[in-house]
């Protein structure tokens, strides 16, 4: 059921991180254009990864036996923002930061802990998750991918889609059917982790309109994976995906991947005069509601710190949160276009035409707002 959200403060240890991150952040995209910065988590950059690891600024809220930081989710909330909000390049490491490392922290064997997550803090293991599949869309219930036991440990066969950025990654946490059939919706699934360097995997890259290729599809043929890949218990694999699109749905990524275009435009006007009455309404209400949006994405890093998981409190973020980042190209876009006479500068005009093209993926990525607002129906007694 949904619980209100209670607005939090950034604890000033947490925010202490800030100078650090900043400079880092400013050093990697000094000399990156505006539509390159623009691109937002989806830029990858494994190199600028493995420093913030040497940083101390990866795994931050894993145990510091495992090589993290031991320190809360406020910490990398501090991190994310600051990344996104200069465009540096954090997609190498994102999802093994973000969800395979908590995952595997709160569900995986000791000997999977000491493996993986050593290397996840030093940005030296890069994940990708394998949960859509083709014709399904945001129903993850409908699962087809097969994991069958043998007697050397598991076989999968099956196909996974829009898998990010699993041509560069080194594993995958694969959501599979390990039992029934997909009419059994959340019973039978079960969570592995697969090598993707193993013989029977074949990966092809899918270009996007803006011609990014971050997204590709998995094919998997009498893939073997030993005992140990099973994370957690196997059929639980549904209860614990449910947690860790809490951590997904929530963060920063939800209402920044606009806002350097947003930073873009603003210095436009501000280097053509431009302080009209309608300006001022306009960058004034995007402010607003970022400024909103970002003391709700707090509120949800508060419940998560405090060992909860904020599922429907996260889906409002998230189906808010994107259709404000979809809102802006659109009407940055008409603004300039209303104002003929002010020159464009190009880097502008380019960020705008990619996060313009782009924009739509925003509302589908970690789930649909169909689905999204399924959610926060049943959380609100609606359905």
């Amino acid at each position: 059921m949904f619980d209100t959200l209670t607005l939090a403060r950034l604890p000033e240890e947490d925010e202490a991180l800030r100078p650090l991150v900043r400079q880092l952040a400013q050093d990697a995209v000094a000399q990156m254009p505006m539509d390159a910065r623009a691109r937002s988590w989806s830029g990858f950059d494994a190199a600028f990864s493995r420093k913030l690891g040497q940083e101390g600024l990866l795994g931050l809220t894993l145990p510091k036996e495992y090589g993290g930081g031991g320190r809360g989710p406020f910490a990398r909330f501090v991190v994310v923002e600051e990344l996104l909000n200069a465009g540096a390049p954090p997609a190498a490491h994102w999802i093994a930061d973000r969800q395979s490392a908590p995952l595997i922290l709160n569900f995986g064997t000791e000997e999977q802990r000491q493996f993986y997550l050593p290397r996840i803090c030093k940005g030296e293991a890069l994940f990708c998750i394998g949960m859509s599949e083709p014709g399904s869309g945001s129903d993850l219930a409908s699962v087809r991918t097969r994991a069958e036991r043998t007697e050397s440990g598991w076989r999968v066969n099956g196909q996974k889609i829009w898998t990010t950025n699993s041509l560069h990654s080194d594993y995958m946490i694969a959501l599979l059917r390990t039992s029934g059939n997909p009419q059994d919706r959340h019973k039978g699934l079960s969570q592995l982790i697969i090598d993707l360097k193993v013989p029977g995997i074949t990966i092809r890259p899918i270009t996007d309109l803006a011609g990014d290729a971050y997204f590709s599809e998995v094919f998997l043929e009498d893939v073997d994976l030993p005992p140990d890949a099973l994370i957690g218990t196997e059929g639980e694999g549904w209860k614990q995906v449910t947690a860790e699109l809490a951590f997904e749905r929530s963060g920063p990524e939800r209402i920044y991947s606009s806002v350097v275009l947003l930073d873009g435009w603003i210095a436009h006007l501000r280097k053509h005069g431009r302080i009209d009455d309608a300006t001022r309404a306009l960058v004034g209400d995007f402010t607003a509601r970022l400024a909103t949006l970002r003391a709700m994405s707090i509120a949800c890093t508060a419940r998560l710190a405090a060992g909860e998981s904020p599922v429907v409190e996260a889906s409002i973020t998230k189906d808010l949160g994107t259709s404000f980042e979809q809102e802006l190209p659109n009407a940055i876009g008409d603004d300039l276009a209303s104002h003929p006479g002010e020159a464009i500068a190009a880097e502008l005009y380019r960020a705008l035409a990619f996060v313009a093209q782009i924009a739509p993926s925003f509302s589908l990525r970690g789930g649909t707002r169909e689905i999204l607002r399924g959610i926060i129906a049943r959380g609100l007694g609606l359905r």
